[in-house]
């Protein structure tokens, strides 16, 4: 899965055996290049709930 914006713009995330429910929810994701630095998360959902599509960043969280 694509993910579109924010600290992890440009990579690709492997949801190989995810569920569709998994896929519709998104991910948030421990990134360093975020807002809070090491160890804060990164979220990204699908746009407009399209499991298919990319992830879009959402925002960053500690």
């Amino acid at each position: 899965m694509d993910l579109v914006g924010g600290p992890l713009d440009g990579q690709l995330l492997d949801v190989t055996g995810w569920s569709g429910e998994q896929l519709a929810e998104g991910a948030l994701l421990i990134t360093d290049r975020g807002l809070y630095g090491a160890g804060g998360r990164a979220l990204y959902s699908p746009i407009d709930a399209d499991p298919t599509g990319p992830f879009l960043w959402l925002g960053d969280t500690p």
